[in-house]
């Protein structure tokens, strides 16, 4: 008698692990389907992930005459730039935000924070992401395979996208940027933010994955160009590193 209500003891203890793991599993099974419907609307991983501390500029300030001077560089780097890059991680500091993470993560939860880490958070992350979509110029400067494919798809031709993103660079009211992004449908959409919002932000009105920003800023033109935006956003694409935005583009 007594063997068997050992035995039948250790059934019910066999069982109830086995019904408990298969519980656990299903859990997980439930957390992983929803994770995945969800995949689509994070930010891109791997080497694009941004860190808080400005990194060196990827040419010299002249290096991308004369669609954007020297001195202009410079200050844009130096003052404007850089002043985003600390301000942003005092206000981390007294907000207890962790800045071992990618910038990426908080500005998927950006209306949890303040006005400053909004202002600087996105301040930081659209210049760090700006620098490396420039290069100097080239004799071809255009995509190539399958993102220019996809910009054909979703635009008609290359020379329907230029000037679709152009008119939305051209009429963004004050301050801000434009972009070509991936939206949660995998699909390129072009658009445009105030300030320094981007589509990572939860509460931006475009939301998706950024691949090339326009920063159209009066700062980013005004010793060249004066109050002639449309002449700044015509000759950038001189510059525009496809490279780059390929890169991005293939990550997502």
């Amino acid at each position: 008698m007594k063997h068997t209500q050992i035995k039948s003891r250790r059934d019910f203890i066999k069982n109830t692990a086995a019904g408990t793991a298969a519980l656990t599993l299903g859990f997980a099974s439930l957390q992983s389907l929803a994770g995945n419907g969800n995949k689509q609307n994070k930010p891109m991983s791997g080497d694009f992930n941004t860190g808080f501390d400005q990194q060196p500029l990827p040419y010299k300030y002249d290096a991308l005459e004369d669609v954007i001077d020297a001195m202009t560089m410079e200050i844009h780097y130096t003052k404007h730039a850089a002043a985003y890059a600390k301000n942003l991680k005092d206000a981390a500091k007294a907000e207890g935000i962790d800045i071992t993470k990618p910038v990426e993560s908080v500005l998927a939860e950006i209306s949890r924070y303040s006005a400053k880490v909004r202002n600087n958070a996105g301040g930081h992350y659209n210049h760090e992401m700006f620098w490396q979509s420039m290069r100097p110029k080239s004799a071809k400067n255009a995509p190539t395979g399958k993102l220019l494919a996809e910009i054909e798809s979703s635009f008609t031709s290359f020379a329907s996208f230029k000037e679709k993103f152009s008119d939305t660079a051209k009429n963004r009211f004050g301050s801000g940027w434009a972009w070509l992004y991936v939206d949660a449908n995998k699909g390129l959409k072009i658009g445009s933010t105030p300030n320094q919002d981007n589509p990572l932000m939860n509460i931006s009105d475009i939301k998706g994955n950024p691949l090339l920003g326009l920063d159209v800023w009066e700062h980013a033109y005004y010793l060249k160009y004066q109050n002639k935006r449309p002449d700044y956003i015509n000759n950038w694409w001189d510059v525009v590193n496809w490279d780059y935005v390929q890169q991005r583009f293939e990550k997502i």
